[in-house]
This record gives C-alpha cells, sequence and structure tokens, in this order.
C-alpha cells in the first residue's frame, strides 16, 4: 500500500512539475490554435500589426451586456470572443461590455441619448417556438484613446435580412469593424483629401455623412478650381499637395485650362474618384404638376479626358427591372396621406458581383438616373466593380421621363442581350495625358505626358455619395432612405474606394473575410425538438456519467486487493 501511494505521489509530483515547465516555457512563446473551418478568429495580418502598434492604453465600451435572445446572442459571444483575441495579442486594450438598460433612470432620456450620438438602438421581434419576444438592442460599441473617440457599428443594416441574417454578415464584419476604430483612435492622419469645386458641385450638407466618415481616418478639405483661370500653375502645384482627390457630380462645364490641371495632377501620381452625371435629371424636377422632366445629356467636356484613360461614359440611362423603391401619395384618408411604394426603373438596386476587395460582402446599392460605361483599349488595367442586372438596357437622351412609369410591368425578354452594364470601374497603371500632342491651353513647365502609375474609381452616378437630410436640414446616414425606411451598401462602397485609393488595402483586405456561419433550420428544430434537446442536455449529462461510473470501477480495482 505504501508502494503505490509513493507511486501516485512522485506521479503527481511530475505532472505537477511538467505543467511548471510548460507555463515557463509558454510565458516565452506565444501561440494560439484556431481550429475553425473558415480560420475565424485567425486575424489578419494587418490586424496584428495594428494591434502590434499600440503603446497606449486604448478601451473599447461594447453596449451588449444582458440576456438576449439567440441571434443577438451569437454577436454577443463572437464579439468578446474577437476582443479576447486582441487582448491576448496587446495587453493595452482594454474592453468591457455594459448593459445601458441595467442602471435605474428614464430609459426614454438613455434612448434619446444615443440617438444623439448617432449610436441608434434597435427593436428587435424574435420568434422561439411560435412565441414573439421583444428586446430593445444597443449594437455599438465605443473605442477610445487619450482625447480620442470612435463609434463601432456592430450590427449591419440590410435590406429584408433577418435578425438572424444580419448578424450573419455582422460577425463578418467585426475584425473590420474593429481594426478600423482602432486605426482611428490610435494612428495619426497622413493622408489628405481634397473634395474638387468650383464646378456646380453639390452643397457639402449633401454629401456631409460620407465627409464626416472620411475625415475620421484622413485630413479633408474643399478644393475650388476657380482661380485656374488666372493662376493655373499655382493651382496644379497646390492640387498636387494632396494624395486623392474627390469629383462628385459637377454640372457646369470643364475649361481646358481646368482640364489640364486634373490631367496633370493624375499625371503626377494623384489618385482621382469621379462621380459623374452624364445625363442633366433629377428626381426633385419630377415633383410638378405634370409629374414629367426632360432628360438630357449634359456636356462637361470630360469626355476626350476619360476617353483617353480607357473608359467612355455613355449619355444614356439605364433602365433596370431590379429596381429600387420610391414611394408617391397614392390618395388620402381622412387627414392623412396615403403612400404606397413602386419600383423605379431608372433608379437601379446594384448587387455586387465582383471578388474585388472594394465590393466583396458588400450589401446592395441604390444608384439614380445612372449612365452606362464602356471599357476602351489601352494599357491601363481595367476592373468593373458594379454593373447592372441582367435585365436592364441603356435609353437614350434627350427623353422625356414620367412618374407615370410606375404603372409599367416590363417583361424580362425586353431586356434580352443588353445587360451587365458597368457603372463603376477601377483604373489603374501609367495614364497618359489627354493633352498629348495637342497645344497646352497653359503653359507648365512640369508638363508629363506619360504619368507615373497610379489609380482611379469612376462611377457614373454622382448621387451615389449623395445622403438625404432629417427635418432639421441635418445629413442622415449616408444609403439610408427615409421614404422607405431602407438602408443600401453605398457608404460601405465609398469608404471602401477611398481607402483602397489610398493604399489603405489592409483594411480593404479584412473587410473581404469570409465567415461561415449557416443559418439554423429552425423548422426542422421545431420538428425535432425534443432530440435536439437529447442530444444538447442529455448526451453530455450521459458522457459524464458514463465516466464517472468507470472511474469508480477502476478505483475498486485498483485499492480493493
Amino acid at each position: 500500500m505504501k508502494k503505490i501511494n509513493k507511486k501516485l505521489l512522485i506521479n503527481w509530483l511530475s505532472l505537477v512539475a511538467i505543467l511548471i515547465v510548460i507555463n515557463i516555457i509558454s510565458s516565452y512563446f506565444f501561440k494560439r490554435f484556431d481550429l475553425t473551418a473558415d480560420k475565424r478568429y485567425t486575424l489578419s495580418e494587418h490586424t496584428l500589426e495594428l494591434l502590434a502598434s499600440i503603446e497606449q492604453p486604448l478601451f473599447i465600451d461594447v453596449f451588449l451586456d444582458g440576456n438576449f435572445p439567440s441571434d443577438i446572442k451569437r454577436l454577443q459571444v463572437e464579439t468578446r470572443q474577437l476582443l479576447e483575441e486582441f487582448k491576448a495579442y496587446n495587453s493595452n486594450i482594454q474592453f468591457q461590455f455594459i448593459n445601458p438598460l441595467a442602471e435605474e433612470g428614464d430609459k426614454n432620456a438613455l434612448i434619446d441619448a444615443f440617438y444623439e450620438k448617432g449610436m441608434t438602438p434597435i427593436n428587435i421581434t424574435v420568434e422561439d417556438k411560435g412565441k414573439q419576444s421583444q428586446e430593445i438592442v444597443f449594437p455599438w460599441a465605443i473605442a477610445y484613446s487619450g482625447e480620442k473617440d470612435t463609434k463601432v457599428p456592430l450590427l449591419k443594416n440590410m435590406m429584408g435580412a433577418s435578425t438572424e441574417e444580419k448578424v450573419i454578415s455582422s460577425v463578418q464584419h467585426l475584425e473590420y469593424a474593429f481594426a478600423n476604430a482602432i486605426a482611428t483612435v490610435s494612428k495619426e492622419k497622413s493622408k489628405k483629401v481634397v473634395v474638387l469645386k468650383g464646378n456646380g458641385q453639390p452643397e457639402d450638407v449633401f454629401i456631409g455623412d460620407a465627409l464626416k466618415q472620411i475625415r475620421d481616418n484622413y485630413f479633408i478639405a474643399p478644393f475650388t478650381l476657380d482661380s485656374v483661370a488666372a493662376n493655373p500653375e499655382k493651382v496644379l502645384k497646390q492640387l498636387q499637395g494632396y494624395d486623392l482627390a474627390i469629383m462628385v457630380k459637377p454640372t457646369e462645364r470643364f475649361s481646358d485650362e481646368e482640364k489640364l490641371v486634373l490631367d496633370q495632377y493624375v499625371m503626377s501620381g494623384g489618385k482621382m474618384l469621379w462621380l459623374m452625371d452624364m445625363v442633366s435629371i433629377e428626381m426633385d424636377s419630377l415633383y410638378n404638376d405634370t409629374g414629367t422632366s426632360l432628360a438630357y445629356p449634359k456636356d462637361l467636356n470630360l469626355n476626350d479626358l476619360f476617353f483617353k484613360y480607357g473608359v467612355r461614359i455613355n449619355p444614356y440611362l439605364i433602365k433596370d427591372i431590379m429596381a429600387t423603391p420610391i414611394s408617391l401619395a397614392t390618395g388620402a384618408e381622412g387627414s392623412a396621406t396615403q403612400y404606397k411604394q413602386f419600383p423605379w426603373f431608372y433608379a437601379p438596386m446594384i448587387y455586387p458581383s465582383s471578388k474585388h476587395p472594394i465590393v466583396a460582402n458588400l450589401d446592395g446599392l441604390k444608384f439614380e438616373f445612372t449612365n452606362p460605361i464602356d471599357t476602351l483599349k489601352n494599357d491601363i488595367q481595367k476592373t468593373v466593380l458594379l454593373q447592372s442586372s441582367p435585365y436592364s438596357k441603356g435609353i437614350g437622351t434627350p427623353i422625356e421621363v414620367s412618374l407615370e412609369m410606375v404603372s409599367e410591368r416590363p417583361e424580362p425578354t425586353d431586356f434580352q442581350n443588353s445587360g451587365l452594364l458597368p457603372v463603376a470601374v477601377l483604373l489603374e497603371g501609367n495614364f497618359k495625358s489627354a493633352f498629348q500632342n495637342r497645344v497646352l491651353p497653359f503653359k507648365t513647365d512640369g508638363y508629363k505626358e506619360t504619368g507615373t502609375a497610379t489609380k482611379m474609381i469612376v462611377v457614373s452616378d454622382g448621387d451615389v455619395i449623395k445622403n438625404q437630410l432629417d427635418k432639421n436640414y441635418q445629413p442622415l446616414e449616408l444609403g439610408y432612405d427615409k421614404w422607405t425606411n431602407t438602408y443600401y451598401g453605398n457608404k460601405e462602397f465609398i469608404l471602401n474606394s477611398v481607402n483602397f485609393l489610398l493604399d489603405d488595402s489592409g483594411l480593404i483586405n479584412i473587410r473581404s473575410k469570409e465567415v461561415n456561419l449557416p443559418l439554423l433550420d429552425k423548422e426542422k428544430v421545431y420538428d425535432n425538438y425534443s432530440l435536439a434537446q437529447w442530444i444538447t442536455i442529455g448526451v453530455p449529462i450521459t458522457i459524464v456519467v458514463f465516466f464517472g461510473l468507470l472511474f469508480i470501477y477502476i478505483r475498486k480495482r485498483i485499492y480493493g486487493k
């Protein structure tokens, strides 16, 4: 008996010694193993570099504490696991989960406070075995370090998606959302973005949400081309001090001097985001007594510029069966006007099909009075990022556009072999000047016929960046349609385009990461509810009891002699 006890003691001491050695070794070597098939918990290289660069405490408050329905619980668990991964790689990252409704006080005032900060709570309805429950959820987090802070959206808004589908898409988005927030509060801005003015571009309030989001990560400023007429050389040098120029829906013709400034900016390696309309018409112009307006080609004097770069924006309107809705008054009942939604075929719903990181995993986008883009043969690499549906076609202009179009019921056969029209194209390479072998409108010592390698994105819809306004004339979130209460993917597309053009490819690659979270077949679960309970609860208990009895049996065999 003493020999057995001595042997057991030696075994226990050996085990303790081994554990001590393993802990000592692990303190010098760090390794985590991700056994998931989709490598869900394997952080990207860019995220790891970002985490390694954090030298000061960075705090994250997550407003997802509490007992939630299963769908939101999954989002809560995935968020916690991701932040634990962050903290494991850098202890400067500290996080906590907070239940905003746990504290006593006026809940309505609390909800209003979240609204004022742009963090809209949601009221979700969840079904469980035929029963419905409603919960107020705050799917937001705040990251802050020093005097900087930024909000982090945890639940994506998706058209017509269930809560479960939104959660699955949001889980794919989590690493990007937190990495972007950490970069915002921990890194100093370096890249400079300019928004071009002076040719009838919309007021800032109509693109305010996009400007605000871009400003979080980059320096941003307006830049007018008005002074080109007086001193074009000075304007060109000033413009060349910026990394990216954004052209948003100009309505006035460009002079040759202004064109040369833009051309030489590109030749010097400047990046461009062109958001253009080549047909003149606005939705507001249709809301008159006749409900009609004339759509006609817009002459901006830029066709030769785009032609030289390798694209042509045709002055047609894309008519697409895959259309977004508009809300129109259909009559009155009592004192309340009745509204009904109709498909508006000149506002295509663009679903990204390209696997390019700019548009990968994007929700549908809303375009309005957009034009088809032709890609032309030259040495520039071209990537079609977005295109219309197979059931679309170009309509020549000038043409009268009427709201009565909502009563049309077009047949798919009317669109055979005419769809898949490009509406956003990425161009990369060494561009050739549009003024090659031409007389220059002004003399410049630094004129280049062939530019250094750069890239640009051409989008044939200036409204893709346009946000609506609330009742106080303040910008609403880009991509939100207040008339139909629908969210579109416009905001992510614009931000991804800016990030890509400014070489923040690390963030873009994080965003395109795919996580495989299969949807639960609820009907099958209901049909096999007892079996599911037995598998999830009964089987583990049975295994524990079996090994417990086996341990007792073995112990009696050893010590019963």
